[in-house]
């Protein structure tokens, strides 16, 4: 991707967790996150939340699915070492809240929407559900298995 200008954009923890387990649009976010390795290297926002949600999801697969605790501790170690740019849910909390209540979402997937309203950028998120609970609101909302494996996302609607 020498050359090409990667988009900067939220990321949510549905799209995180299918770097480290094989899931429906896993090609997609290893895509998506092989974008931090670009040059230029694209910009990909979480909230603190992010690793705490990713975190819990590997638990979820240890206690019901089998996987390894080694694994789930060494997925956690690689999590760590992205070059993903952090905001605290401290600064989203207020338009969180509101978020979550304007449009029935829970709060979790409310910083991500605050987030991502904030910084005037497009979340990008496997959850089919939010992306239609959000549908026609102001905020750019897409699905990850709309991205192309290997293609920057695609702008915000002007």
């Amino acid at each position: 991707m020498t050359g090409s200008r990667p988009l900067p954009c939220v990321v949510d923890a549905s799209v995180g967790i299918k770097l480290f387990v094989v899931e429906p649009l896993s090609p997609e976010a290893h895509a998506l996150f092989g974008q931090l390795a670009a040059d230029p290297p694209s910009r990909l926002y979480v909230p603190d939340l992010f690793y705490i949600e990713c975190a819990n999801v590997l638990w979820k697969y240890t206690q019901r699915l089998g996987l390894a605790a080694e694994d789930a501790r060494d997925y956690i170690a690689q999590l760590g070492l992205l070059a993903l740019r952090t905001v605290s849910t401290a600064e989203l909390l207020a338009d969180m809240l509101d978020i979550a209540l304007a449009h029935r979402i829970t709060a979790y997937d409310a910083a991500y929407v605050a987030l991502a309203g904030q910084l005037g950028l497009p979340l990008i998120t496997a959850d089919e559900r939010l992306v239609r609970a959000l549908f026609g609101s102001s905020f750019s909302v897409q699905w990850l298995g709309d991205l192309s494996p290997g293609l920057p996302p695609p702008p915000e609607p002007a």
